[in-house]
């Protein structure tokens, strides 16, 4: 359990943070980007949380905020090449099949796609696709880290696979994609 009795420290007003292992980074380093965007994947979920009515889909969003938390600790923490099973990680590919297990299910009775989707259709599924394309940077970011830095490998393969369970997500907030906005190619 983690207790913040004081929010502001002024130790980050000189541009450097701290990271798991308790050294400091600046706050420009590709791990400090890459959780902040993870950060903002983790906002934008908790705001379709609040748009959602079908109770087994806003389990399903909790579920992803705390993997989302879970996840940004492993970006924090310096991954240990030299231990195998590397215990400090939070991110298993464990909770990768729990996400494809769970697009099949959601996905399974929509609607093939005819074209692409664009942004937007109900409230919740423009929302859902806000913390889609924002989960896509926030792999980007990750890759980038991961480019330069050791860190968990199933990261990046977690976040892919989340933007994808949000797409599917956003298509059956939109009447199981019935109600989804296509794109109409100029002729």
């Amino acid at each position: 359990m983690v207790t913040l009795n004081k929010i502001y420290t002024r130790t980050g007003d000189d541009g450097e943070t701290g990271i798991g292992d308790g050294s400091r980074v600046s706050k420009l380093d590709a791990r400090i980007v890459a959780g902040g965007s993870v950060d903002e994947t983790n906002s934008h979920v908790g705001v379709a949380v609040t748009l959602c009515t079908a109770s087994a889909t806003k389990t399903v969003l909790l579920s992803i905020q705390q993997r989302l938390f879970d996840l940004g600790a492993d970006i924090s923490c310096p991954w240990n090449t030299e231990e195998p099973q590397n215990s400090s990680s939070r991110i298993a590919a464990s909770d990768v099949a729990e996400l494809e297990a769970e697009l099949d299910r959601v996905n399974e009775p929509l609607a093939p796609l005819q074209s692409f989707v664009l942004p937007g259709g109900t409230q919740l599924a423009a929302v859902l696709h806000v913390a889609r394309s924002v989960c896509r940077r926030a792999e980007l970011d990750a890759l980038e880290l991961q480019r330069t830095t050791a860190i968990n490998p199933q990261i990046a393969i977690y976040l892919n696979r989340l933007s994808d369970l949000l797409f599917v997500l956003a298509r059956a907030a939109n009447n199981d994609g019935a109600d989804d906005v296509l794109w109409v190619p100029k002729t």
